[in-house]
């Protein structure tokens, strides 16, 4: 692991990180705050997944996380949203390729062999921290906006042995019907959208997967409110069953980190109830 940069920040360090994944057969670059509680005790640990186009620096420049995780005692954990270089595929098309690898692990060729961020997210970049940062790994959490909002989702539903917390800013819900996300679906899955259901949140609770609590702040000013999140329709499926959603429509908000901004703390401190219960 090669350090970047690191900056002091509400008592705790910024650091930016870059490594050599396996998983993604490239080096990935990904950031962590430790809150000023680290340098006495491991912490909990809080996964940010960005949105399409975003890298790990979206959140860090423009969330306003850290001084909530300093007080909280929390660490946040930022990946890239998709693998990068001049070896790996792209295309020059915003909802595909950079930035946007959906956090799911493709299995058609050319993208196959790097696009697989729901294992890096889920097994490379976890081991890695776990070793070289003092953290409670038997605390996590995790978050996430737009199409980080749509994986943290979906991580959370597949994987509740892991994670004890889970919240979204704007997610993608439905993305195997959605338009700013079927595309990409089709050509890192292939054309059977059975296999897509692995990755879709409302398809994941069709088929019984469930999560106590999840939390979504949604801005009803958000111009991909009606084509790409429609968080209803989780909504719809989660009624009367094992996950407890809290929707939570906000008036004139958008899509921007204005909105995300907005009601970190509220998700942070969400978290913090769950990761910081009993010490």
């Amino acid at each position: 692991m090669e350090t970047l940069s690191t900056d002091k920040s509400f008592g705790g360090v910024q650091g930016v990180y870059r490594h050599r994944s396996s998983v993604t057969g490239c080096d990935m670059t990904f950031a962590v705050y430790l809150p000023p509680q680290a340098e006495d005790r491991p912490v909990p640990v809080l996964w940010y997944l960005s949105g399409l186009t975003c890298t790990h620096a979206n959140v860090m420049e423009k969330g306003e996380y850290r001084r909530a995780a300093a007080e909280l005692g929390i660490a946040v954990i930022c990946p890239d949203t998709s693998p990068r270089g001049p070896d790996v595929p792209d295309e020059d098309d915003w909802q595909f390729g950079s930035g946007a690898g959906f956090y799911v692990d493709a299995t058609e060729a050319p993208y196959d062999a790097n696009y697989r961020m729901y294992s890096y997210v889920l097994e490379d970049l976890p081991a890695l921290v776990a070793d070289q940062f003092p953290l409670r790994m038997d605390r996590q959490g995790i978050f996430g906006h737009s199409m980080g909002g749509h994986g943290a989702l979906v991580m959370a539903l597949r994987n509740t042995e892991r994670f004890r917390s889970c919240s979204a800013f704007a997610p993608i819900v439905n993305p195997m019907t959605a338009e700013m996300a079927a595309n990409g679906f089709s050509r890192y899955l292939g054309a059977d959208e059975a296999a897509w259901r692995a990755y879709d949140a409302v398809a994941l609770v069709e088929d019984g997967h469930a999560f106590p609590e999840i939390l979504i702040d949604q801005g009803d000013a958000d111009v991909f409110l009606d084509d790409g999140l429609r968080p209803w329709l989780l909504a719809d499926v989660c009624k009367g069953g094992l996950t407890d959603l809290h929707l939570r429509m906000q008036p004139g908000y958008g899509h921007a980190y204005y909105f995300v901004s907005t009601f970190m703390e509220d998700h942070l401190r969400w978290h913090a109830a769950r990761l910081c219960d009993d010490g």
